[in-house]
């Protein structure tokens, strides 16, 4: 149950305290967004300034992968269990706790503790606010709009993020760590005033402790096998042990969730095609992507001598695309629906990402680049929204939070799977010597794996619309004795 005076009037337009609601939802990804964004420009002087190691300055990149990919599953039914407005609540001032404190401290283990507890705030944040959204619209038109304008907010944080990131770190590593806490105390004070009371879920046949054991470490040891696969090697022994015990994990996982009265996971979700669809479609675009932008921050700053400020304002267009279409996507998914956006998205992003293949060591921006950040930022305007729609649609509400929780570790799981299989094949092909020209040959093959990724998405989708096509075309139509009239056509939904 929320509050009526925070969902739409009778005739679909929305109150101040609707919007009021949405904008505090919003600014919770947009921090999200933001904040993984802003960290990776600062590490060579967070590394300079704390004296640390190479590899302790991965850590504070996946340290926040890991709190945020691991526990997206336990933070989803969470919010279903205990109230989407509390958990949501709770988790925004722990973030806005935890990024104050990585500001402050003056140790790297310490710093790598503070990310992991802003990933694993956040990993209860997002499930919560994307279902306080899917609980208070209505399926349809209205959910859409809000979809699009919420997701929208994640590429605006990142981008912008790229950029706040090369200004702050000009005066000091710190202040991109403490950017994002004012923002969050802003929200919170705001949240607490304007978000719906959600009751908690009553008849919840108890709290499924095994399961939220089981897959909080399975997909904990997930991400951090595959962050790791890269340093430690695929085929060494730690790697392929963790990976079996992966399997282990999940094997049991499942076992307890056929068999819980109250699941973390309702398998059952899992046998509708365009729920599968969406998870698979998460997977590869935010896979692909998370690819592209590692080797494109390479080929920009290590190969072209470009400053992080300048890579930032090379990604901006793609940003500032999604961020102009927040408000078209919602009309066009009603429209056209979901799964045709989704492909026209993928497609879209292919073919972007063959157009890069073409730079060399003196690109002209205009011609090389630029065409192909605008091919991208089409694509994410419409795929991410329409991914989350498809993934919420026909949910019923005490499991939003669940599925939210379930695309959202889709999202963060292939980020770091992908993108660590990219890394594992350019440094395969690393020239014995580095010239420009033989380390840019490095890259391609990265390059094609990332838009092999995208051609995996796009035929993910179409597999969807050849379903909806078949099922059109066998749809029998039958006619009365008498001449058949307009009303006798059984109509068909797209």
């Amino acid at each position: 149950m929320t509050s009526p005076l925070s969902h739409p009037t009778a005739d679909g337009r929305w109150t101040p305290r609707l919007w009021g609601t949405l904008l505090v939802l919003c600014a919770a990804m947009f921090l999200d967004a933001l904040d993984v964004s802003m960290v990776g420009v600062a590490l060579p002087s967070i590394g300079a300034d704390l004296d640390l190691s190479t590899s302790t300055l991965q850590w504070i990149v996946s340290g926040y992968i890991l709190g945020y990919g691991g526990l997206l599953l336990l933070g989803g039914r969470t919010a279903d269990l205990l109230g989407r407005r509390q958990v949501f609540l709770v988790a925004l001032g722990v973030f806005a706790l935890a990024s104050l404190l990585g500001g402050l401290v003056d140790s790297g283990p310490l710093l790598i503790a503070s990310r992991f507890i802003k990933g694993l705030s956040a990993a209860f944040t997002a499930p919560a606010g994307l279902s306080i959204i899917t609980t208070t619209f209505p399926e349809g038109p209205l959910r859409n709009r809000a979809l699009a304008i919420y997701t929208t907010c994640a590429a605006t944080g990142f981008s912008m993020g790229l950029v706040l990131s090369g200004l702050l770190t000009e005066a000091s590593w710190r202040l991109t760590m403490l950017l994002p806490a004012p923002i969050a105390l802003i929200a919170l004070v705001a949240g607490l005033k304007l978000l719906p009371r959600s009751t908690r879920e009553k008849n919840h046949n108890g709290y499924d402790i095994p399961g939220a054991v089981l897959g909080t470490a399975s997909m904990l040891l997930l991400v951090f096998t595959v962050v790791q696969a890269p340093e430690v090697g695929w085929a060494s022994a730690r790697t392929l042990l963790s990976f079996l015990a992966v399997a282990v994990l999940l094997t049991a996982f499942v076992r307890v969730e056929r068999r819980s009265a109250g699941p973390l996971i309702r398998l059952g979700v899992l046998r509708s095609g365009n729920q599968v669809r969406a998870q698979l479609g998460a997977l590869a675009f935010f896979g692909s992507y998370v690819g592209f932008q590692f080797l494109t921050t390479l080929y920009m700053q290590s190969l072209l001598g470009w400053s992080a400020l300048h890579t930032a304002l090379a990604f901006l267009p793609a940003g500032a695309l999604v961020a102009l279409s927040s408000t078209m996507v919602g009309p066009i998914v009603d429209r056209f629906g979901t799964q045709r956006l989704i492909a026209v998205g993928f497609a879209l992003m292919v073919l972007g990402y063959a157009l890069f293949l073409r730079v060399d060591l003196d690109p002209v921006y205009a011609v090389a680049v630029l065409p192909s950040m605008l091919l991208i930022g089409a694509a994410c305007a419409l795929v991410f929204p329409s991914l989350n729609i498809q993934a919420t649609n026909g949910v019923e509400d005490h499991e939003q939070g669940m599925v939210s929780g379930l695309l959202n570790t889709s999202v963060q799981v292939g980020g770091a799977i992908f993108l660590a299989v990219v890394t594992a094949v350019v440094t395969a092909g690393a020239p014995d010597r580095p010239t420009p020209q033989a380390v840019l040959d490095s890259y391609r093959p990265g390059f094609m794996v990332v838009a092999g990724v995208a051609v995996a998405g796009l035929l993910i989708t179409l597999t969807g619309l050849r379903g909806k096509r078949r099922a059109q075309q066998s749809m029998v139509v039958v006619k009365s004795p008498v001449r058949e009239t307009e009303q006798d056509r059984v109509p068909v939904r797209d």
